[in-house]
């Protein structure tokens, strides 16, 4: 799919805020020991930053944890967040390598297709690159297999336009207000659930 910038300047792109918050110490910490990792190559480190997200950072849904983390270091220390959350998460560490990330958003629903609902991910731009790529670091379980890829997406969930379900193509330089607001005004997973956005 075509993706569309919110904004054509780059820097947009690279910028920390109060979710994405790139300059705290524990994402930066983070960030350094995965780029001496990986020799400081830039698609060897976007490649084991998302699978650092995807495999270390369990989505709240699947491992029942109640909390409910919004900043990018709130989600690396507790190591806990939904798909949000961790998408925040992978934008903050390729942001403090240098790498340019969006937020992208999809809408999915039940097999029925009811129950719609906003789900996040991200793109990324690695150097030399002129092209964004979309990378899920939902966390994978039985039925759900995304990997890091710049060939063909392997995302957690590929749309079902049969069902109402829609990719969005835009190209976020912050997290969408609306599920941030969610985010924010939850005490809780259970209230989170409830507060979910069912559209953009």
């Amino acid at each position: 799919m075509e993706l569309i910038q919110e904004q054509p300047d780059l820097a947009a792109y690279l910028a920390a805020d109060d979710a994405i918050d790139h300059g705290h110490p524990l994402v930066r910490e983070t960030a350094d020991a995965l780029w001496t990792a990986t020799g400081a190559d830039a698609h060897a480190y976007a490649e084991v930053a998302f699978e650092f997200v995807r495999d270390t950072v369990p989505h709240s849904a699947d491992s029942g944890d109640p909390r409910v983390s919004w900043r990018a270091s709130d989600v690396l220390a507790t190591r806990n967040g939904i798909c949000y959350a961790k998408s925040h998460a992978l934008a903050a560490l390729l942001r403090a390598q240098g790498i340019p990330a969006a937020l992208c958003y999809q809408l999915l629903a039940d097999d029925d297709g009811s129950n719609p609902v906003v789900h996040g991910l991200i793109a990324l731009r690695l150097p030399g690159r002129t092209q964004w790529f979309r990378q899920d670091p939902r966390g994978n379980k039985p039925g759900v297999d995304a990997q890091f890829s710049l060939d063909c997406e392997q995302l957690a969930f590929p749309v079902r336009p049969e069902l109402g379900e829609v990719d969005y193509p835009e190209l976020h330089a912050a997290p969408h207000p609306a599920t941030l607001k969610a985010l924010r005004d939850s005490a809780d997973r259970p209230e989170l659930w409830r507060r979910l956005p069912t559209s953009l």
